[in-house]
């Protein structure tokens, strides 16, 4: 946990490194564009447009990759935010658990436009909890630029094929994954008025874990739908819900793609205890994905009072 007082400098550090991931989630559609253009067009000269395009290029040939050291460097965004923490499942815990052989869907809601609230806990994470790997749209790990910015804490794709390979050959907390269960179209539902999860159709992610003998441990990610706001109508809202990659505009302080300093709290419940089973009916789905909702909704009660924002904010699962 942070304290509430934070010095001018280290403020605006945090103001600067949030911002980074914002700014490059909205520019870097138009910059792709507009590079391929000059190199079409070669303008305003051909060395003018390759020198334009360079930074694109070399995001073309350089793959996602994950990079565990830059946490060190980017703990000014936990006292920006003022981040917290609830862990009912402690980090030695869900260690000590991951070397006896448990595996987990670590299963998080809401999306928001940028995970912030758990970027802030990656950063603040000990080493061995960092090397989890986040599933995403494949979308995202094929955009030059975002890949590469958004990779730095460790993208696969969200596939079924990937997720079960993860969960079937990794080691320790590398066997276990992170899962935004309501994915871009959670977005377009949440707003600073009140938080809605898309939940009620999203339960292969139940199925996956019942057949390969892992469990799930809820995560609730109180201020990701606050901190910006989102453009959700129009024809590039339409593109964000089909490539399910975020294209809309938003805004945050002072109505620019700036997070706005709100308190961010990451709670972490206990896994639910599934059992392994390696062929679910529909009952056994039905049953463990009402037990998530029913604790991802504890969660959210237990804690809301916790953060101004969410005080009188009613959560909704659709």
């Amino acid at each position: 946990m942070t304290t509430n007082k934070v010095s001018t400098i280290r403020w605006f550090q945090g103001l600067c490194l949030s911002s980074i991931f914002s700014l490059v989630y909205l520019l870097s559609p138009t910059y792709i564009i507009s590079a391929v253009i000059a190199l079409v067009l070669q303008y305003p000269s051909k060395h003018a447009a390759f020198l334009y395009a360079a930074p694109l290029l070399v995001s073309i040939m350089v793959p996602s990759k994950g990079m565990l050291w830059l946490a060190n460097y980017m703990t000014p965004m936990l006292d920006y935010f003022h981040y917290e923490e609830v862990l009912e499942l402690s980090n030695d815990e869900a260690l000590k658990l991951s070397t006896s052989g448990r595996k987990f869907i670590i299963a998080m809601q809401p999306h928001g436009v940028i995970s912030f609230v758990s970027l802030c806990s990656w950063i603040n994470a000990p080493v061995e909890i960092r090397c989890v790997s986040t599933a995403v749209a494949s979308a995202l790990l094929k955009t030059p630029i975002l890949k590469n910015v958004m990779g730095i804490y460790g993208l696969v794709d969200a596939s079924q094929k990937s997720i079960k390979n993860i969960l079937r050959t990794g080691e320790g907390m590398k066997g276990c994954i992170v899962l935004y269960i309501g994915g871009i179209a959670e977005l377009f539902k949440s707003s600073r008025k009140e938080e809605r999860l898309y939940l009620t159709k999203r339960k292969g992610f139940v199925k996956v874990a019942l057949r390969e003998g892992v469990d799930i441990v809820p995560v609730y990610l109180f201020g990701n739908t606050s901190v910006l706001s989102v453009l959700k109508t129009g024809f590039l809202a339409s593109l964000s819900r089909k490539m399910q990659v975020s294209l809309t505009y938003f805004w945050g302080k002072w109505y620019l793609p700036i997070p706005r300093d709100e308190k961010l709290m990451y709670v972490r419940g206990k896994p639910l205890g599934l059992p392994h089973i390696p062929e679910p009916t529909d009952e056994d789905v039905n049953k463990w994905h009402a037990k998530y909702c029913s604790e991802v909704a504890r969660l959210y009660n237990e804690n809301r009072e916790k953060l101004p924002a969410y005080k009188h904010k009613k959560l909704y699962i659709d």
